[in-house]
This record gives C-alpha cells, structure tokens and sequence, in this order.
C-alpha cells in the first residue's frame, strides 16, 4: 500500500461537527475529552441545527464532502459525525472519502438487533422523533418498524441546541432524556436494548442504562470500535 502523504500525525479519527454553541458535557462526541485518544475536528459551516433534520434535499452532501476531504488530505484514517442524521449520507461519504466512514451512531442498530433475543426489540432514541423515519433508517439498514422516540420538541433539551443556549444544567437535561427512555420502554416492554441517535445523547448513556438495566449503545460507543479497527492495539508476546 502507497503510504499517504499527511499534514499531521498521530490522529486517526476525523469528526465532522455541526455548527452549534450549545453546552457540549463530557461525554459528548464534541468534547474533546470524552475521547483517549486523539480526535481532529472540523466545523461543517453551513450546517446548523435547523438543517438537520432536512437532509434528504442532499443540501447539506457538498459541504460535508469537503470539509471530510480536507481532514483525510490532512491526516485523517476515518471520518464520523457529531449529527446521526448524517446516516442518509453513509454511502455517499463512504464511496467519496476514501477511508472509513461512521456517519451515525445508528450503524449499531442492526448489530444491536443480533445480540438480542429474537423476541426482543432495539429502542431508539433521538433529537427528533417526527424526522427519523423513512431513508435515515434505510440507508443504514434499520427495520422500519423498529421504535423510534424523539426528544419533545418543547424540552430544553431541543431548545438548547436550536438556540445555542449554553446555560441548561446537565440535571434538567439528564430529567428529560430519562423521562424519554421511560416512556420508551413502558410503552415498548420488549426493548431488549437501546441505541442513541443523537450524539448529545450520549453524557446521559450511563443514567440510562442504571435506571432501566438495558444495554446502551450511543456514538461513543461506535467511535471506539471504529477507532479499534483503525488503530489496533499491539500485544507483546509474554
């Protein structure tokens, strides 16, 4: 294999981040420090919230495509995203990179569905429940009939990110996502597991998982594995 010509060294996982200016907590795929290894970002500058959830007009492909480009020219071994409805992009950006690309924490749905029972279901949970339908879920393989709830879009949560308003606590956050993952699972009493969409999910992974005692996957969960592939460990023989 023809060694690539870098920038940089040492960083093998590019992420592509949505424009925002919302509280990012640890945990989030945009804090830098839920990572231990390192992570190169780029801000994507016409994609903000509000276009989102609008993706299938392939509006948003061109910007993602270049600013994926620059992070492979500059170093880069793979690319992910700090937004799942970017799974509608998963083949495009794929086929364009040039280096394995994770657009979404909802690549682990269909695994997910394999680690459990047959009888029992993979919950989904998102930004938006109205707008994750149809080819987001498609374009990764996900049955259509699978559970999908969506963050109420009057919640601080949703609000805080459309607005960029950094002052929302992580308890008032932590409330509402649990209040969701409740719902859910009363609702759907065969969820076996849950996968997180949205990748400000994710702080919240652990409270989810110790309240309802069900597996939980998130974006955190997907860059590890995906950074595994790219950078294995070494093992010394004893």
């Amino acid at each position: 294999m023809t060694e690539r010509k870098k920038t940089y060294y040492g960083v093998s996982v590019g992420i592509l981040m949505v424009k925002t200016h919302f509280r990012r907590y640890l945990g989030d795929i945009g804090h830098a420090g839920t990572w231990p290894f390192p992570v190169q970002y780029r801000i994507v500058e016409d994609a903000v919230p509000a276009k989102m959830t609008e993706l299938h007009n392939a509006s948003l492909l061109e910007p993602f495509k270049r600013a994926a480009r620059e992070l492979v020219d500059a170093g880069v071994d793979g690319i992910t995203t700090t937004c799942g409805f970017l799974s509608i992009y998963q083949q495009e950006l794929a086929d364009y990179c040039g280096v394995p690309v994770a657009t979404s924490s909802l690549l682990q749905v269909p695994l997910v569905k394999r680690l459990i029972a047959s009888d029992r279901q993979v919950g989904i949970l998102t930004y938006n429940g109205d707008a994750l339908s149809g080819q987001y879920l498609e374009a990764v393989g996900i049955a259509a009939d699978t559970p999908v709830y969506g963050m109420p879009q009057d919640s601080e949560f949703v609000r805080s990110i459309k607005e960029g308003d950094d002052n929302v606590s992580y308890a008032t956050l932590k409330d509402e996502v649990l209040a969701l993952a409740g719902k859910m699972i009363a609702e759907n009493p065969k969820i076996g597991a849950i996968v997180s969409e949205c990748t400000n999910l994710a702080p919240f992974t652990a409270d989810i998982q110790e309240r309802f005692g069900v597996p939980v996957y998130d974006t955190v969960s997907m860059v590890n594995w995906f950074h595994a592939g790219l950078r294995p460990r070494r093992y010394a023989p004893e």
